[in-house]
């Protein structure tokens, strides 16, 4: 297996900005209020770089994650550099930082592919690890050719209502329901390491789950929660994944409705924002090399529900990267 890249930060961390002397509210919207990469003091280096992807054209129903980066931003705003539940303070041995977005083209999804990937390229030469905001699942296809470039095949652990592994929409290749096949064509996949997890709602016919087996994902369905529950879903992952580089793909759909309406397209059924972030946090036993959290569409998000549970998701993940570096 490919080694973890090693950690380019020394000495001290910059966290977020301490909310005892600026209100929550107020200050620069980044990302739970960490420091902007290009800040003074990090020389452009970090652990882990948070970068927005706003680009919604390979949208198949309703439109709006463009908006999603900036939404999720401004949801993190309260969430604090302690986490109880992995006992780990999450930004003191790692530096987290905010990269900005990927500016991509709206009009040419190819162009916007390959914005992405460079873009994500140059971003790994800064930050071995790279958790981006979307944005729509397209982006996931640009992320993996430049998260395997660096770390080999990878297993990739799949949160999602949708397999999003069809083969064309409407003719087209690249949509927000193609990145898993198109990923396993180029052969950016450790095809004996993946999985889909929350899978449910109505397909096109069977032929969806068989096309999607013969790309080497096993599917835990949302329907099998109520009996696997969340300690039989991480055991299931680690099984499937094993030591390999794990690249972690969350569409914000994964979760029912009733915990994130904002999204694109909804399918009632789906995990609980409790579930979700338990499971998370087993993550940090496995080697996570990569991440992306999608679909987030704010015009059809109240109360900020679905930010809020995105922003706590990333915060999730950085938590589990900070176990392993303690």
């Amino acid at each position: 297996m490919t080694e973890p890249v090693p950690r380019i930060i020394t000495g001290a961390t910059i966290g977020p900005v301490d909310a005892t002397q600026v209100p929550r509210y107020a200050g620069e919207g980044t990302f739970a209020r960490l420091p902007r990469l290009d800040q003074a003091g990090l020389g452009g280096q970090a652990d882990v770089a948070i970068v927005g992807i706003p680009f919604d054209s390979g949208v198949s129903y309703r439109p709006g994650a463009r908006f999603g980066p900036s939404h999720i931003r401004e949801s993190s705003r309260l969430l604090r550099p302690y986490n109880p539940a992995l006992q780990v303070p999450v930004f003191a041995n790692q530096q987290v930082a905010d990269a900005g977005d990927i500016a991509v083209n709206p009009f040419d999804i190819d162009e916007a592919i390959t914005a992405v990937e460079r873009g994500a390229r140059a971003l790994l030469e800064r930050a071995p690890f790279v958790l981006a905001l979307g944005g729509d699942h397209t982006i996931a296809l640009p992320l993996l050719r430049a998260v395997s470039a660096v770390h080999g095949p990878l297993a990739v652990v799949h949160f999602d209502a949708h397999l999003d592994t069809w083969d064309t929409y409407f003719g087209a290749a690249y949509t927000h329901g193609t990145p898993f096949r198109r990923a396993a064509e180029e052969n950016l996949l450790d095809q004996t390491g993946c999985l889909h997890a929350g899978i449910r709602g109505p397909l096109y016919s069977s032929a969806d789950l068989t096309e999607d087996a013969d790309l080497g994902f096993q599917v835990v369905s949302a329907p099998e929660m109520e009996s696997l529950h969340v300690s039989g879903l991480t055991e299931r992952i680690a099984a499937r994944v094993g030591d390999r580089p794990v690249y972690v793909s969350v569409d914000i759909d994964v979760l029912d409705p009733a915990h994130a309406p904002g999204t694109g397209t909804p399918e009632a059924g789906g995990l609980t924002s409790r579930e979700l972030l338990a499971t998370l946090r087993s993550f940090s036993q496995l080697n996570l090399v990569g991440a992306d959290i999608v679909e987030v569409a704010p015009a059809y998000d109240h109360a900020q529900l679905t930010g809020i549970a995105a922003a706590h998701v990333a915060y999730e993940i950085l938590s589990a990267l900070a176990v392993r570096k303690t």
